[in-house]
């Protein structure tokens, strides 16, 4: 009674907690098949089988699969945007039961969902890593273990927003490391990194070699939206 249902994107009356209006979702682009097998980008039409796109065929990623809510766009990136810098945290728990919905393939036969780490100055300043709410909230929804901090960002990298396919790569090479004393959590295990947007994938892909090269037996990949090329 304090504190009525609002929707998660403009802040109107809903009929509950975590929901979002009509306008607001009629909005969203939710991302559903068909799509590629591995990077699970949208096809505008149907495809017979595991079909691959043309990228992942050409430069297939380290990760075996990767799967998103919503494509990333002028409808999400408001929900996106107030979700990592907006202190809008309240929306964990409903994008959290969004992501173990999408993700249902993956987290069937996952054994830890691992979150992508800010480096401890970012997320001094920041105050919480949206990623490991995210894989906290689909974690619970999911019944799948959560290590929050399985990684570490070793080096504080600059801001991937204004740098191209190749510039994202060599800015994340190296920053990543698995804590010491952790392998034995890795080691045979089936892994989902968890983040809040895929864009070209190069951080997610230094995350999972790092991984790989830990032990871990396969390694997905879980986020609330992706970039979907036009």
């Amino acid at each position: 009674m304090v504190l009525p249902p609002r929707c998660l994107a403009c802040g109107g009356p809903v009929d509950r907690q975590g929901g979002l209006c009509v306008t607001c979702w009629s909005a969203l682009t939710f991302i559903a098949p068909p799509f590629c097998a591995c990077c699970g980008t949208p096809f505008d039409y149907a495809v017979p089988g595991e079909t691959l796109c043309g990228s992942c065929m050409a430069e297939p990623p380290p990760f075996a699969r990767a799967r998103a809510v919503l494509a990333y766009d002028d409808g999400s990136r408001p929900l996106v945007l107030g979700f990592k810098h907006g202190d809008r945290i309240h929306a964990a728990d409903a994008y959290g039961a969004w992501m173990a919905r999408a993700g249902k393939e993956l987290l069937a036969g996952a054994d830890l969902l691992v979150p992508v780490p800010l480096h401890r100055w970012r997320l001094f300043r920041r105050r919480y890593n949206q990623a490991a709410l995210l894989a906290r909230a689909a974690g619970r929804s999911a019944g799948v273990p959560v290590a929050p901090d399985l990684l570490v960002r070793r080096r504080a990298t600059p801001t991937q927003g204004r740098l191209d396919r190749k510039g994202r790569k060599r800015n994340v090479k190296g920053a990543f490391r698995l804590r010491p004393g952790r392998r034995d959590r890795v080691k045979g295990k089936r892994i989902v990194l968890v983040d809040d947007v895929l864009t070209t994938g190069a951080t997610l892909a230094e995350c999972t070699r790092v991984l790989l090269h830990a032990g871990a037996a396969q390694v997905d990949v879980l986020t609330l939206a992706r970039v979907v090329k036009t």
